[in-house]
């Protein structure tokens, strides 16, 4: 129970006071939450302190539910009120007494029924952390209504637990999940055309919440953004999408060339959380556009000179002259292959063995070809992928070879000259990185027509120089660095921006894209991104306390937490309703211990409903007929 106030014109004093009731809260057959005026109040005659409202409020829900309270009424006003108006109460019969009765609790167990089962750990803990990044803020300053807000926060909430289409959505939040019950949207509203609308609505608000989530997640973790990780990824469309500005052919990182595609660029920090998103056409270059990012991150630049960490397909000469002279470093591949080069020998020579168990040589290059700083880096494990692709290359570029040479002596088989060397063209074309190091010759008959023999053989030097430089690259920044590990170190976070984009194409499935019109994918994009801020934030906290579970498997453990709603009917043929949340597992209890959130979301809500006549006269004559 708790006091609510209306704001009326008192007819003895004549003044503008605020008129009093005593409510409770409930939810309806539909779940709905609503409120029940217990009794009115009208006009305080004394006046009374907040706190001593809510502490006579505290006491009349005590009385009501038979519980002691651990504390005394000290406060003789206090004490006063809470006696008169609970006599009140009880006079006039405003409340069932009996619900909180020993005997409304003692239930026939042939009668207990568990209905309306939802799913609600996954969900519970996206809503603490959507409560703790402050997102209502943003979208209430941006002219958000209070349902508008709730609809965003299922949408979100339920993008990041359940990733689907916005019918698979709507579905899953009316038959699976208690997510309504949680953000207080009307469930009954829930369809897949307002979470259309919804989606786009909250894309008009993108850089505002890029902005706030950017500096909130930096304040709840204490970051400063000393090094941005920038890369681009595609995804694909389902569809022809004929008429899209977006969808452009373009090489995929899927490997669905038959597909038209989308570019996403991210600049994430080095705990994966996004500073800066933008959506391009499918056949975008990786090395353009980087000049709009770096000057849309001049609200994070707090520390001096942060490092844009970048890979080779991105550092083109003139990328990192335009991060310069931004005021930012950079660290990259480079995309130079050094060759008449010679080691510092001032410096050590640094062997290190990584997270993954294999060995790497780090070695200072002394000539650089320009100022920067440039690092050898040799990794006897990427020698062996290297060799690996090498040789495979090279098997098949030989069966290529083989072939044409097969079809000289069948009969309908490639013999003219200028036919095979156009199959030979093609199969250099295909294999661009080995071609180089074969010697092929052809022998043709005395009229120069046909192609009668046809034999190829490796170029020792080539082949040889190859295998000197597998595993070996540079890395290359505009640092002047004293320790070549840290030049290691910091390159390696590039990582991260690759585990967010496996994190969004896989966990949260941000491909395919099966929406009709770019401004339905630039919805989707978006919400996928903002759910991955929910994932990311939780998984942040989780690994500072030793935990590191990916999304998935924490979805997995969440969604062993139900809510359920238990029916029976007690001595006096009264139907006993409980909703109640079920006990989290152990593996449940250490993710809700390290994210510092309660182990249920609400409390029991009990409600006592009396049969009707006609149905206690059905049920009296089928338990009848049952037992004779």
């Amino acid at each position: 129970m708790y006091f609510k106030s209306s704001g009326r014109t008192n007819p003895k004093t004549k003044e503008y006071e605020g008129y009093y009731r005593i409510v409770e809260s409930y939810r309806n057959s539909t779940g709905r939450v609503c409120h029940r005026t217990i009794l009115n109040i009208g006009f305080l005659e004394d006046p009374l302190e907040p706190e001593q409202l809510n502490r006579i409020a505290r006491s009349l829900t005590d009385m009501y539910e038979r519980k002691i309270s651990l504390f005394d009424l000290d406060d003789p006003v206090v004490k006063k009120w809470t006696t008169k108006w609970w006599n009140k109460i009880v006079t006039d019969g405003k409340l069932d007494l009996t619900l909180y009765s020993k005997s409304s609790r003692m239930i026939y167990a042939d009668t207990i029924e568990h209905k309306d089962v939802k799913e609600v750990g996954s969900e519970w803990m996206c809503y603490n952390i959507w409560q703790r990044l402050k997102i209502d803020e943003v979208l209430e300053h941006n002219g958000f209504s209070e349902q508008e807000i709730q609809l965003a926060q299922t949408q979100v909430i339920s993008r990041a637990v359940y990733p689907g289409s916005e019918l698979a959505t709507a579905k899953w939040i009316k038959e699976n999940s208690a997510v309504c019950e949680l953000t207080g949207f009307p469930i009954e509203k829930m369809n897949k055309d307002r979470l259309y609308r919804g989606a786009k609505k909250l894309y008009n608000v993108k850089e505002e919440l890029e902005q706030h989530l950017s500096l909130r997640t930096n304040e709840l973790f204490d970051i400063q953004d000393k090094i941005l990780l920038y890369d681009l990824t595609n995804t694909y469309f389902e569809g022809e999408k004929r008429n899209s500005k977006l969808a452009k052919f373009g090489r995929s990182k899927e490997k669905r060339s038959d597909a038209k595609l989308v570019v996403l660029a991210l600049v994430v920090n080095t705990f994966g959380f996004i500073k800066y998103s933008s959506i391009h056409e499918g056949n975008f270059a990786d090395s353009a556009g980087l000049e709009k990012v770096i000057d849309q991150l001049d609200y994070t630049k707090k520390a001096k000179q942060p490092i844009v960490v970048i890979d080779a397909g991105i550092a083109t000469e003139s990328n990192l002259a335009m991060i310069r002279s931004k005021g930012y470093h950079y660290l990259c591949v480079s995309r130079k292959k050094l060759s008449d080069y010679e080691i510092d020998k001032s410096r050590l020579t640094v062997l290190m063995q990584t997270k993954a168990k294999y060995d790497i040589v780090l070695k200072k290059v002394a000539n650089a070809p320009d100022r920067d700083y440039y690092l050898e880096v040799t990794s006897d494990k990427k020698a062996l992928k290297e060799k690996g692709m090498k040789d495979q290359f090279e098997l098949r570029f030989e069966k290529e070879l083989e072939k044409i040479k097969a079809a000289l002596s069948k009969k309908g088989g490639t013999k003219k000259v200028e036919k095979v060397h156009q199959r030979i063209g093609r199969a250099r074309q295909k294999y661009p990185s080995v071609h180089n190091r074969y010697q092929i010759t052809t022998t043709h008959d005395q009229k120069e027509e046909h192609v009668i023999d046809l034999q190829w053989k490796k170029d020792i030097s080539k082949d040889q120089q190859k295998i000197e430089g597998l595993g070996r690259y540079f890395l290359r920044t505009s640092m002047d660095m004293q320790d070549e590990v840290i030049i290691w170190n910091v390159y390696n976070t590039i990582r991260e921006v690759e585990s967010t984009f496996r994190t969004l194409k896989t966990d949260l499935d941000l491909r395919p894209i099966y929406h009709k019109s770019d401004e339905g994918t630039l919805a989707h994009l978006h919400l996928g991104l903002l759910s991955y801020w929910l994932a990311n934030t939780i998984r942040c906290q989780l690994k500072s306390r030793g935990i590191k579970h990916s999304w998935k498997e924490i979805v997995r453990i969440g969604n062993t937490q139900k809510v359920i709603t238990t029916v029976g009917y007690n001595k006096a043929d009264e139907e006993i309703k409980v909703r109640k949340c079920s006990q989290p597992t152990d593996k449940l209890k250490k993710l809700q211990l390290a994210l510092n959130i309660k182990q249920r979301p609400y409390t029991k809500l009990k409600s006592v409903v009396h049969r009707l006549k006609s149905k206690n006269k059905n049920i009296q004559q089928l338990r009848a007929f049952s037992s004779g």
